[in-house]
């Protein structure tokens, strides 16, 4: 009688132990739990591998309430699975579920309100088969159905194994009520994000503009003030600002918008050939006019036509654009015919106007026809939080031009946030465009940035360097220069042709390269200019 006592001892001891380890894997698979079902196939596995039982299944509501639904299961097929459906009060599970009680069916083969509806016990026929089932009880309220099958005879005490059964049910509803609300905050973060996407939306990416800062607020509000206008528009800014964005926003969001969009840069072209693009021309007007072309402002009728570089124009065009202005008529070179068209005027420079009408080079009236109504678009580093925007969509773009998932460091975004950006959006879009180009693996850090993100500026922050002052000193050359022409310990001077070349590069680099501007900046002619880009080899950088 006392081996008999010892050995249930024993035997009760080591399947305490097996409980204990197999609630411990539960519990270490509902913590690390990223997909419910996953998670709740692993749990009914671990019923099987540590406790033995043979199959287990869990049956839940369905989203009516209407019928218990195997939701996951070991030891079934998919097919079984899907056979599993009962009523609230039908069978076994409708017993459990309704009276919110363990069921134990000591025989299946047996039992009248088994109904084996999964046909997934017919291999047991010979053998005796236990059904165990037990409530799983959210607040209260069942919400469904944990059942097992062992193999024992019927003399068998189920006391302990419906106890266990009834801890893991419990942690299984406790897992279920951390699912739905973890699932109900990721609807609502869901819905919230696509509140926020469509805020943005129609905030800041209404006119293809990226930008929720208060300067940016500020330009959207004039775009949407000044669009269903026929007034000429001035766009000021840096170069690099997005003036053609704004100006085709403007087109965009007036009544023009089925009408053509324009566009002519007019320091990009000769002065007899801007007169050419702009009026167009006859057969044999001049040399090489072959045939008759149609100018910008014909092909812009009914439409908007954006002057870009509006403050490079010669003196002698400024006269023909005053009067298109003002009457809406023009000639093509070569005719004596007068064309007639009705086009709204959208202007952009980069270059103070008021400076150059003081100057002689930009007719005042000129000026007050296209001052109409201005809008200053602001420079990067005065909307700094519009950064982080802007690089994650230029990065998007790139990564998928590129075919690649690249994405940055918190070190890499801080660093560009802090930058002056002299070359501003279109600056960045080339930066980030290189720097995908040139990844070697899949994050942008901040040892990835060019030398001179770390350096101090030594050009001025303004766009020119105004009439009458000197040009800025190199730092190279600052530092070597102290006391009576005392250099610093260690430097080497450099030569006068390397500070003309940095001059020279700087003075291109801040004027985008157009190099009108850039002569007129250092006091050079244009051919002069362009002798010293040739002496010294500097070619305008392509982003692809």
């Amino acid at each position: 009688m006392k081996t008999a006592t010892t050995s249930h001892a024993r035997e009760r001891s080591a399947t305490a132990t097996l409980e204990l380890k197999a609630l411990y894997r539960i519990v270490q698979l509902i913590g690390s739990a990223v997909h419910l079902d996953t998670a709740l196939s692993a749990i009914l596995k671990v019923l099987h591998d540590t406790l033995r039982m043979e199959r287990a299944t869990l049956a839940l509501l369905d989203e009516e309430n209407r019928h218990l639904t195997i939701r996951a299961s070991y030891g079934l097929s998919v097919e079984e699975e899907q056979r599993g459906v009962y009523g609230l009060d039908e069978g076994v599970y409708g017993q459990v579920f309704s009276t919110v009680s363990p069921f134990i069916v000591p025989d299946v083969s047996s039992e009248p309100l088994f109904l084996n509806r999964t046909g997934a016990r017919t291999d047991y026929s010979k053998k005796t088969i236990t059904f165990i089932g037990v409530p799983v009880v959210l607040g209260e309220v069942p919400v469904g159905v944990l059942s097992v099958d062992r193999l024992f005879g019927l003399d068998i005490s189920f006391k302990e194994d419906v106890r266990f059964l009834t801890v893991v049910a419990t942690l299984i509803a406790q897992f279920l009520s951390l699912n739905q609300a973890i699932r109900k905050d990721r609807q609502k973060l869901v819905q919230e994000n696509r509140s926020l996407r469509a805020q943005l939306h129609d905030r800041h990416r209404r006119h293809f503009i990226i930008g929720h800062s208060k300067p940016m607020q500020e330009v959207f509000w004039s775009i949407e003030r000044v669009a269903p206008s026929r007034a000429t528009v001035l766009l000021l800014g840096e170069s690099g600002t997005g003036k053609e964005l704004v100006a085709r926003a403007i087109h965009e969001a007036g009544p023009r918008r089925s009408r053509p969009f324009v566009k002519i840069n007019c320091a990009a072209l000769p002065e007899t050939l801007l007169e050419s693009e702009l009026f167009g021309h006859e057969k044999g007007a001049f040399t090489g006019a072959g045939t008759t072309r149609v100018g910008r402002f014909e092909l812009a009728d009914k439409g908007t036509l954006f002057l870009d570089e509006i403050g490079e124009m010669p003196m002698s065009l400024q006269a023909k654009l005053l009067r298109v202005l003002q009457e809406q008529q023009f000639e093509r070179l070569g005719s004596s015919r007068t064309m007639t068209v009705d086009v709204r005027i959208v202007a952009a420079t980069n270059v103070s106007l008021e400076e150059a009408v003081a100057e002689g080079r930009f007719r005042n009236d000129l000026y007050y026809r296209l001052n109409v109504v201005p809008i200053v678009l602001p420079p990067l580093r005065a909307r700094r939080e519009d950064i982080p925007l802007l690089l994650d969509h230029f990065l998007g773009i790139s990564n998928k031009r590129n075919s690649k998932k690249i994405h940055m460091t918190r070190d890499f975004l801080d660093c560009l946030t802090a930058y002056d950006w002299p070359g501003n959006v279109r600056e960045l879009q080339n930066l980030v465009e290189r720097l995908v180009i040139l990844a070697t693996d899949d994050v942008l850090r901040k040892e990835d940035l060019p030398e001179h993100f770390f350096r101090g500026r030594t050009e001025m922050p303004a766009n020119r360097i105004p009439a009458g002052a000197a040009a800025p000193v190199p730092a190279a050359q600052a530092e070597m220069e102290i006391g009576n022409g005392q250099a610093w310990p260690g430097k080497v001077p450099k030569s006068l042709e390397e500070i003309e070349r940095e001059q020279v590069k700087a003075a291109l680099i801040r004027n985008g390269w157009v190099q009108a501007r850039a002569a007129r900046e250092l006091g050079l002619t244009q051919r002069q200019i362009g002798y010293r880009m040739k002496k010294f080899n500097l070619k305008r950088p392509e982003y692809r």
